[in-house]
């Protein structure tokens, strides 16, 4: 059974992944704007809220890790370091390494691995190198990490705290020697200066050993921030007056650190928690204080109360006023998002699914009912129905450039183990699919994406001879286009060699010496399996597998690739999925007793077949004269081998459909009109039947096909092409 921790660290994990993908692009985006502050920002952001959420949950090993990660971005953050090449690259490592390390203690629930702790140690001395400008030895043991810095170094990494600290007369009494305080803050920092004061102390006559009447001024040096220098008094801070103020010099740290905060509608307090300038403690006991000066007729604001009792700078306060100002009254963009598991997605979509099933089947009763009101009743429920449903499927709708973006990092490590210089371009990154279609076409994009970076683009020393700029370019697109999302990947490369493909084709026994094939085929032949013309096998591809595979998840999700090239020029592949593989409208169409379902996205018009064809060309025309215009046609009841059952021929009509830039006509015997369809897939058996990509239940309670039109519109289309030639 689920527990809320559980549900916690679920969300803790989604909210991480998201995170290192920001970081990521934002690493991506500082190799060519290495002093943009924005991104550095970022980076340093995601780090530190992955480190701060990970320590509430105890995942030591993500902690200590991300500690040295933060420590590097934050000496680039205050100009101590430059981003560069080397920078990144092992920023970028470290991303991967911080997913690895939280997807590993969420789901494992036990340690790290030891391959994970030696891929730990390894990243660390490699970003100390650029903390400490030189390497250093690190241990690491009981899951912590061990620093070696030399003396000299210990200041570039600390800070200048003043505490002025006042010790409860019943200190002593309660059992806390204040000379342990004094000692503790020399283990974690080191102590500058120490001023007693003995202005309370009282006459010698009046003492009482019991109380306890020391104060001190101490100047400390430590790299802790204020929040851990107050814990050190966490036990006597009740009966102590306590005040941490930071040096001089780093008020203008805590002003732009202020300033660098996420947008968000937060109050003053909470402002200047997240900037560490103010502990909780100091908040509500000003806040305290707030209340006890309204009561007594005085109306201070809380900043006004921080300044004058010394706990917080005026500049600082000033700085958290001006940007809560600059905020105030922006909506969070988190406060109106929900995040849901897909599993509770699926299943409500398939709840809808079921609804839109016994809609149907109840305006069906309806009907035969022959009750006006029913009838109305039932119009109404299915209007309803239609809302539901439409708002259940935008529910699952995710912009693609989700994938797309994660292509960014697969170029740059790519391009750079093939010394290639590549530039991916996204374009409608915007455009929104269905979830689960998106889940699983990012692997065949993938490999289509290693493919034009590993075959499709030349060196740059043969791209500069062929007349052609250094850097090659991969354009990423994606719009929609007729009920269907299409994806394009085109290279700017060396193009597919016709001549090539045929010899490799004939040599592999996958068409005859005589097969006659369309320039459209020959490309397509490298979708075939085993099929490859790489010269040598490389870690990315030439071992014949792989673009077989993509034909089939493409396929499997009611898709068609297709492929285009110009030898010298560049390759293009073109993918068509639907946007949904849930529900769609469709419409309804009869051959004999049997019905059929088209998508009604994909549907043009109707016609009546004996308008349009010519009564020379007999029963067996492939085609039909529309309005001057070639459509080709496929006579569904000879496709499926119906049997002539009647001497009764029914009135022929045809439904103009199209996909892509190709149309045909589908002759039927009836035409039943508009239908919401809940696509059922088929099981194995039924999965190489050719033209049928689903079923649907009816209202009648009837399992109807529905026709894969895509399929059904590039065979006729090729059957007219070789007809023609």
């Amino acid at each position: 059974m689920t527990t809320e921790f559980d549900e916690a660290k679920w969300t803790f994990q989604v909210e991480a992944e998201e995170l290192l993908t920001a970081m990521e692009n934002a690493l991506l985006f500082l190799e060519t704007n290495p002093t943009d502050a924005e991104s550095i920002n970022a980076v340093f952001r995601a780090a530190h809220t992955i480190k701060g959420t990970a320590g509430i949950f105890g995942f030591d090993d993500v902690v200590n890790f991300t500690h040295v990660v933060e420590t590097l971005l934050d000496k680039v953050r205050d100009g101590e370091a430059t981003i560069n090449e080397k920078i990144i690259a092992a920023l970028l490592k470290s991303s991967d390494h911080m997913l690895e390390l939280v997807i590993h203690v969420i789901q494992e629930s036990e340690s790290i691995t030891e391959e994970m702790q030696h891929t730990s140690s390894d990243l660390i001395t490699l970003l100390n190198t650029f903390i400490l400008d030189k390497p250093i030895e690190v241990v690491t043991a009981d899951a912590s990490v061990v620093e070696n810095i030399e003396e000299e170094q210990v200041h570039s990494l600390t800070d200048s705290w003043h505490i002025s600290l006042r010790f409860g007369l019943d200190v002593l009494k309660q059992g806390m020697d204040p000379k342990s305080f004094i000692k503790y803050l020399q283990q974690i920092g080191e102590i500058v200066s120490l001023t007693m004061l003995p202005d309370k102390i009282p006459s010698l006559s009046d003492i009482d050993a019991e109380n306890c009447y020391l104060g001190f001024e101490i100047d400390l040096l430590t790299e802790q921030n204020k929040q851990e220098i107050e814990d050190v008094f966490e036990f006597v801070q009740e009966d102590c007056q306590i005040r941490i103020l930071p040096s001089r010099s780093a008020i203008q740290s805590y002003i732009d650190l202020i300033k660098e905060l996420p947008e968000e509608e937060s109050l003053l307090g909470e402002l200047l928690i997240k900037s560490k300038t103010l502990t909780q403690k100091e908040l509500e006991d000003a806040l305290l204080y707030q209340q006890q000066q309204q009561d007594v007729g005085s109306n201070k604001a809380l900043g006004e109360i921080l300044v004058g009792q010394g706990i917080v700078d005026e500049k600082v306060v000033g700085a958290g006023v001006a940007k809560q100002k600059s905020v105030k009254g922006k909506i969070k963009a988190e406060s109106s998002i929900v995040r849901v598991k897909s599993e509770k997605l699926d299943k409500l979509i398939n709840m809808v699914g079921e609804m839109v099933i016994a809609s149907a089947s109840a305006s069906l009763l309806a009907q035969q009912s022959n009750n006006s009101a029913l009838e109305e009743s039932t119009s109404l429920v299915n209007d309803l129905v239609d809302g539901i449903r439409d708002s259940a499927l935008a529910l699952r709708m995710v912009p693609i450039g989700e994938t797309f973006n994660k292509f960014q990092r697969v170029t740059r490590d790519v391009s750079h183990d093939l010394g290639k210089e590549v530039e991916l371009i996204i374009t409608g990154a915007d455009t929104e699919l269905d979830k689960m279609v998106v889940e699983k076409i990012g692997d065949p994009l993938m490999h289509l994406l290693r493919n034009a970076l590993d075959h499709g683009l030349e060196l740059p020393k043969a791209r500069i001879a062929s007349q052609k700029s250094a850097q090659g370019k991969i354009h990423l697109n994606a719009f929609h286009d007729s009920g269907n999302i299409v994806i394009e990947i085109k290279d700017d490369g060396i193009g597919l060699n016709k001549s090539r493909i045929l010899e490799k084709a004939i040599a592999k026994n996958i068409i005859d010496v005589d097969h006659e094939l369309t320039e459209n085929e020959i490309y397509n032949l490298i979708f075939e399996p085993g099929f490859s013309t790489a010269a040598s096998v490389t870690n990315l591809s030439g071992r014949g597998v792989g673009m077989d595979v993509v034909r089939r998840n493409i396929i499997a999700l009611r898709g068609t690739v297709e492929l285009t090239s110009e030898e010298g020029y560049g390759t293009m592949v073109q993918i068509r999925l639907p946007l949904t593989l849930a529900i769609i409208d469709g419409f309804i169409v009869g051959i004999d007793d049997d019905t059929y379902v088209v998508p009604l996205d994909m549907v043009i018009e109707c016609v009546d077949y004996d308008e349009y064809v010519n009564p020379s060309e007999g029963e067996d025309c492939d085609f039909l004269n529309l309005r001057g215009e070639v459509l080709p046609l496929v006579r569904l009841k000879e496709h499926f081998d119906y049997q002539q059952l009647t001497a009764c021929q029914n009135r022929k009509n045809v439904v103009v459909v199209h996909y892509a830039n190709y149309k045909a006509g589908l002759v039927v015997d009836k035409l039943l009109g508009e239908f919401q369809t809940v696509i059922k897939p088929l099981g194995k058996i039924f999965s190489q039947l050719k033209g049928i990509s689903g079923s649907t239940i009816l209202g009648s309670g009837e399992v109807s096909l529905i026709l894969d039109v895509p399929q059904l519109v590039l065979d006729a289309s090729n059957k007219e092409l070789k007809r023609a030639s």
